[in-house]
């Protein structure tokens, strides 16, 4: 396992991040306890949740997520040294969670002190914003788009993200937090609390975590470059593209407790072609370079200039065992000019 230091952060976090988004409703505490005795073993001591897991949302698992992390510290408190954890604050969109408001120093107050009782922790190591308040190409989302960039308010958004960033600061100065980080934004987000950050002389974001895959390079090369020269970790989420990657939902293939059965969890637009014909040539060049698809699309994201560590999630140990390997797995330069080739005729994926 290797590691790397989390942007500006004194926090050495491994290639591979455990997502645990499915923790609650396709996995049981069970298989919780399972993963993450397996991951801390591998040597993964990176751990991202969130107040709204597990997905797909809804209001009766709500926060259960944080809930079986939070049973496995309480049971084995001695673990929570070999973590770095990492969770999220929601903002508006789920009239359940603080009656749909957005982001605010107090909404973040709130939001922080039930995550740090559901984790029984007494300090979160990387404290996130699930999503900006503004309208975001994200989930799936690219411009041009229905959301129009002109109809945002600056002078609004600026303000809501100080008053975010005075909620930030005081739960640094209190000891529930130790760095923060962005989610699902974009390169004028990161500019703006850069720039905020600086003037009120508050710590910047040590990290951003943002949808990122074979299927999903909105991001590559700018919003990474930026990242890089920032000193901001970028933490590619779905690296799968929910799954699509491990070609098992081709030809409308459904496999019975996978993902994609769910509701709101439906492949994020990825059902349809060119997403199916592109999946279908990564398999190709998987199969050539005797790695599983998951495996290669993996491989490939840890290759990438600029990413810090990649967030993986499974619902089968089979899975996870599988997705762990792949970090052991560099692709030689044919591999990646075979990959090159099939992206570029599928630049987006869908």
């Amino acid at each position: 396992m290797r590691y790397h230091t989390l942007g500006s952060s004194d926090l050495n976090v491994s290639d591979i991040c455990l997502g645990t988004m499915t923790w609650g409703i396709q996995n049981t505490q069970a298989d919780a306890d399972e993963q993450l005795d397996y991951a801390l073993n591998a040597g993964i001591n990176f751990i991202d949740t969130a107040e709204m897991y597990p997905v797909p949302p809804n209001e009766q698992t709500y926060g259960d997520t944080e809930r079986c992390i939070g049973d496995y510290l309480r049971r084995f408190p001695e673990k929570r040294q070999d973590m770095v954890l990492m969770t999220k604050v929601a903002g508006s969109g789920f009239s359940y969670i603080r009656d749909g408001s957005e982001i605010s120093a107090a909404s973040l107050t709130h939001a922080l002190d039930a995550s740090l009782k559901r984790l029984h922790t007494d300090v979160i190591d990387v404290y996130q914003l699930h999503w900006p308040n503004r309208p975001t190409p994200h989930f799936g989302k690219h411009w041009p788009g229905k959301t129009d960039p002109s109809k945002i308010s600056r002078e609004r958004e600026v303000d809501g993200m100080r008053d975010i960033l005075k909620g930030i600061n005081q739960a640094i100065v209190d000891g529930k937090i130790r760095h923060w980080g962005l989610s699902d934004d974009t390169p004028w987000g990161i500019h703006t609390f850069l720039r905020l950050c600086q003037d009120m002389d508050i710590p910047k974001p040590v990290s951003i975590q943002n949808e990122f895959s074979l299927l999903h390079t909105k991001d590559w090369p700018y919003l990474i470059e930026m990242c890089a020269l920032e000193d901001i970790a970028y933490l590619p989420w779905s690296p799968l593209a929910t799954g699509m990657l491990s070609g098992k939902y081709l030809d409308g293939a459904r496999p019975k407790g996978s993902r994609w059965t769910y509701v709101q969890r439906q492949g994020l637009f990825r059902d349809k072609d060119p997403a199916q014909e592109a999946t279908r040539q990564y398999m190709e060049v998987a199969q050539r370079a005797k790695l599983t698809p998951a495996q290669l699309a993996l491989a490939w994201c840890q290759q990438v200039p600029g990413v810090t560590s990649t967030i993986i999630g499974a619902t089968t140990m089979a899975q996870l065992k599988e997705n762990v390997a792949a970090f052991s797995m560099p692709l030689d330069e044919a591999i990646l000019r075979q990959v090159d080739t099939v992206m570029r005729r599928y630049p987006v994926g869908f």
